[in-house]
């Protein structure tokens, strides 16, 4: 990966610690003097690191977060939008270098990104920020964070990203956060709605996370990738397709090691120690 800095601290836009001999990724989005905004090719930043994760062969699950207690993400970084586009209406090169290449629009499907990511939102998710978090396969939520969906308030583009939001919450409710564009939803109302599987005090947030990633430890890897796929494609699929998708899906489990460790490590009463892939 390429080293992003940020142009006020000098510091990198996006950390990666490796846990569990590189099993686990954390991913810290790491702005938080503009609430991890997306500015200082932070995008660019974001999407290398998911990249990394996906051809990692020992990673098995990442968590993404934001440094600090105030924001998630913010979004894109609107002071710098504004410089830019301000400077390119002049006909100047902008000084600032702007959100980045964003890769992972439909981060499963874009990046081929099959492994389980989580989120752990720590504070504020907003505009873009909410994009990031809705793209994730689970999301944990402290109990002082806030999402919103501000598009319309501020004329940013929006409509790409937002269609499988419907998804992952009711249609009113996804109207309701997307259309007017002031509404916040607290974590306990992401929660009733769906939209977030846990809710927890700040404090517990990375240790819920990391509860969680470390559960995925023990799942087969191959397997988890195979149902991943299967739920995201098959959402739009009627169910006859979607059963010979699936049948077709799980042929890579003949013959692999796994598809004997797993029974066995039953059997057994013990932890499986999957290794494939």
């Amino acid at each position: 990966m390429n080293q992003h800095l940020d142009s006020a601290t000098g510091e990198p836009v996006v950390f990666v610690d490796k846990h569990e001999q590189g099993k686990i990724w954390v991913i810290t989005l790491n702005r938080p003097h503009r609430m991890n905004a997306l500015g200082d090719n932070m995008a660019t930043a974001l999407s290398e690191a998911l990249e990394a994760y996906r051809d990692d062969k020992a990673a098995r699950v990442a968590i993404l977060t934001g440094a600090g207690d105030r924001a998630f993400c913010a979004g894109a970084d609107l002071k710098q939008t504004a410089e830019i586009r301000e400077a390119r209406a002049r006909g100047e090169e902008p000084k600032s270098s702007g959100i980045g290449e964003i890769r992972f629009y439909n981060m499963t499907e874009n990046l081929n990104l099959w492994k389980p990511t989580i989120a752990a939102i720590n504070g504020f998710a907003v505009a873009g920020g909410f994009m990031i978090a809705m793209q994730c396969d689970i999301r944990i939520m402290a109990e002082h964070a806030k999402v919103g969906v501000a598009e319309v308030r501020w004329n940013m583009g929006g409509g790409g990203w937002m269609a499988p939001l419907t998804r992952q919450m009711p249609m009113g409710a996804a109207l309701e956060l997307c259309l007017w564009g002031d509404t916040q939803y607290t974590a306990q109302r992401c929660y009733e709605i769906g939209w977030a599987q846990r809710v927890t005090a700040r404090a517990e947030l990375m240790p819920v996370a990391m509860a969680f990633a470390q559960l995925m430890l023990d799942m087969a890897p191959r397997e988890v990738r195979n149902v991943k796929q299967m739920l995201y494609r098959g959402f739009n699929m009627n169910p006859m397709d979607s059963l010979t998708y699936g049948r077709w899906l799980e042929q890579n489990l003949h013959g692999m090691q796994d598809s004997i460790e797993g029974p066995k490590a039953f059997a057994e009463k013990r932890r499986p120690n999957f290794i494939d892939g």
